[in-house]
């Protein structure tokens, strides 16, 4: 039981650290919870540069791997005693139950945002730079199998 804990506060600790991203909830979430109007509209129209999409897989390698895993299974090494489990971004109902909106609102503002976990932290480095969060969105996207 300390163990855990001491898991649990390692995590968070990692966490805050370095804002890990990607969406933790063990529930579907649904298009419905991306926050309304027009956003998977939004979401779709940044444009993504090569530096962009370059920064956006290295953040993902460092933030939101520790969790999600590098294959984004939700087996990173993080995901240790943290419950609900991390997402797992290979799953395709949960792409298909998700718009894009909703996938960069939790990149950007966490889980707690959406109704889901508080354990998935936001990412407030990242609300000026659109092409990056788009970027992540992308990666999330091209994880489904």
């Amino acid at each position: 039981m300390r163990s855990t804990w001491w898991i649990r506060l390692a995590c968070l600790a990692a966490f805050a650290l370095s804002s890990a991203c990607g969406g933790n909830e063990s529930e579907s979430g649904s298009s419905s919870s991306s926050g309304g109007g027009g956003g998977a509209a939004a979401a779709a129209s940044t444009t993504v540069t090569p530096e962009a999409r370059a920064e956006a897989e290295e953040i993902f390698a460092t933030r939101c791997a520790v969790c999600h895993g590098a294959q984004g299974r939700g087996d990173g090494p993080g995901s240790a005693g943290l419950n609900p489990q991390p997402r797992n971004f290979t799953d395709a109902a949960w792409q298909d139950s998700v718009d894009d909106a909703y996938i960069e609102r939790i990149i950007q503002y966490g889980g707690a945002a959406v109704g889901k976990s508080p354990a998935m932290p936001n990412n407030p480095d990242l609300a000026s730079r659109p092409a990056v969060v788009a970027g992540l969105r992308q990666h999330i996207r091209e994880l489904r199998q």
